[in-house]
């Protein structure tokens, strides 16, 4: 339960980052001509396709961890990515800017928008479930730190739960971006994008403290690893 709190804590905190980036998308779904009723349903629709795309993503990074079956080695992949997450302030990784636009991951990426620009023309209750299906699969820094939680779970069924309460985190401000396009200004959205360097180093931290085995319930939980029990020959 520890796994799922300081994940819906990370979606909770960072959905400030999410409106701030993803904002735009949900500002344009065509529902503004629609009745209220429908533009609680089809923000319920977008909302639900992308948690299940971050569930989609939990079950593959958690199966990359599923070989970490030790508690001593998920508390080392705690603390290693705490500190890379903190190490990315510092350094950010700004070369990604540069890759050749014919690299197959821009490529995808750019695939991906332009399918969601086709799909922003119509409010069909299917077109809304895959415009967030869609908008799970782009670039966010904020769904990158999640993942490290998926990884640290060392389990896929863990890992796609950590991803489902990571998403339910977001859900409230997301939801509220919908239904109110207009009431994030562009000048507070650029405001969010300067805080976000020191929640990635808060997030940072509870992952490095979360590994460090302190037996702090929710924050830094007692993990006791188990040794194979050895039968005396005597």
């Amino acid at each position: 339960m520890e796994n799922y709190s300081i994940a819906f804590f990370i979606g909770l905190l960072g959905s400030l980052h999410c409106v701030g980036m993803c904002g735009p998308i949900a500002f344009a779904l065509p529902l503004k001509k629609s009745s209220k009723l429908y533009q609680v349903f089809g923000a319920v629709i977008y909302n639900f396709g992308r948690i299940i795309t971050y569930a989609l993503l939990g079950f593959i990074f958690g199966f990359f961890g599923q070989g970490i079956k030790l508690a001593s080695s998920q508390q080392f992949l705690s603390i290693a990515i705490g500190v890379i997450l903190i190490a990315s302030v510092f350094f950010p990784l700004s070369w990604l800017n540069k890759l050749n636009p014919n690299n197959k991951i821009i490529q995808l990426i750019g695939s991906v928008k332009q399918q969601l620009g086709l799909l922003l023309r119509s409010s069909k209750p299917f077109n809304l479930l895959r415009i967030g299906l869609l908008n799970g699969f782009l670039p966010c820094g904020l769904v990158y730190t999640a993942l490290g939680g998926a990884i640290a779970t060392g389990n896929t069924q863990e890992g796609v739960w950590f991803m489902v309460f990571f998403g339910l985190g977001t859900l409230p401000l997301m939801f509220l971006a919908v239904q109110f396009a207009n009431f994030v200004s562009l000048a507070f959205r650029n405001k969010i994008r300067k805080i976000f360097p020191f929640l990635l180093v808060l997030i940072g931290v509870l992952f490095v403290l979360r590994g460090l085995n302190l037996n702090i319930p929710y924050l830094s939980p007692k993990i006791n690893v188990e040794r194979p029990f050895v039968q005396d020959c005597d």
